[in-house]
């Protein structure tokens, strides 16, 4: 671990405090979505930041790795169903237990397909990721007497930090006030630990791996060994958002581990930016409200969502953040 340390360096000293400063009043205005829109509005955006996990955790394989999963809907759907399962044969309705067998169940699934995975890269290893998770959904599908196959598990309003927040009332008001600031605290959390582990040796590590495998090879990188642990973390945040995504939902399906579920969280993080930290996180907010609004305006939903979306990565091509920061740049560099 030492020799990539050093030839690598570490993060310029300042970014994490520009990082802060970017960040606090963005927390500040998520902080008071709840207060000044409808509940409609807030659970909206309840879901944005949920897929927004989701994204982070992909992009640190995409873009940070370079390695493109098309199999990211299955630990989506490992972390929904561990909680539908848990519901049904548990009983349990407490949202922290949910969270804990979801990285459980992630960190088994993950960690078994990654060993068979990262041995490959390019094509074969998104063939594989593909392969891999459209068993986990044919199971899902075809065991129905457990997994209630397309019909699938309704997951009802859990309770909150050790059941000191209950669901009991409207489930409408406890899902955009109390359920939502629980995400936003849990976003939070993975942002912040996002950041730690790309701007830590080991995510330097792994761009180098990117960039030039060899040359990270020669100077001591493990590549197995550092591609199968950024496979295991990015599976875990994906489940993280999966567990957190089936309250919202209520219900579970075999659809959010199918493969085109993987070529959402794809078209989230290349929309918003894979080679920024925060594109992904644009990228499913911006996404889910498009997918939103076009399902509720035309039953031809996937024809105006798929033109819209070619037509903005044709546009931008480095996403919505990475075309944002070369504005940002050339207006910079104008001023007198």
């Amino acid at each position: 671990m030492s020799a990539p340390t050093r030839v690598l360096g570490q993060p310029r000293a300042g970014s994490s405090s520009r990082a802060l400063l970017v960040a606090a009043p963005i927390a500040a205005l998520l902080a008071v979505v709840p207060l000044v829109v409808p509940p409609y509005g807030a659970i909206l955006l309840a879901y944005g930041l949920v897929m927004a996990i989701g994204a982070l955790g992909f992009n640190l394989l995409l873009g940070y790795t370079g390695l493109l999963s098309f199999g990211h809907s299955a630990y989506f759907g490992v972390g929904a169903y561990s909680v539908a399962l848990m519901v049904k044969y548990l009983r349990v309705g407490s949202m922290e237990l949910f969270l804990l067998g979801a990285i459980v169940g992630s960190v088994i699934v993950t960690a078994v397909f990654g060993i068979v995975c990262v041995r490959y890269t390019r094509i074969f290893f998104g063939i594989l990721t593909l392969a891999l998770s459209q068993v986990l959904w044919s199971l899902a599908f075809k065991f129905f007497w457990v997994t209630g196959g397309t019909d699938g598990l309704r997951v009802p309003t859990p309770s909150l930090f050790g059941g000191l927040v209950t669901g009991a009332g409207d489930k409408t008001v406890f899902m955009s006030h109390a359920y939502y600031y629980y995400v936003l605290i849990l976003f939070g959390a993975c942002v912040a630990l996002m950041w730690v582990i790309v701007n830590s040796p080991f995510g330097m590590a792994l761009q180098a791996i990117r960039d030039n495998e060899t040359r990270a090879e020669f100077v001591g990188v493990r590549i197995w060994r550092y591609r199968w642990v950024a496979f295991l973390v990015s599976g875990v945040f994906t489940g993280l958002a999966g567990a957190l995504w089936v309250p919202l939902n209520g219900l579970t399906t075999p659809d959010i581990m199918h493969w085109t579920f993987s070529g959402e969280l794809v078209f989230m993080t290349v929309l918003g930016g894979f080679r920024s930290f925060a594109g992904p996180v644009v990228g499913a907010i911006v996404f889910n409200y498009l997918k939103t609004y076009a399902v509720g305006y035309t039953v031809y939903w996937q024809l105006v969502l798929g033109v819209v979306l070619v037509t903005l990565v044709l546009s931008l091509p480095t996403g919505i953040v990475g075309s944002a920061e070369k504005l940002l740049a050339r207006f910079q560099r104008s001023r007198p």
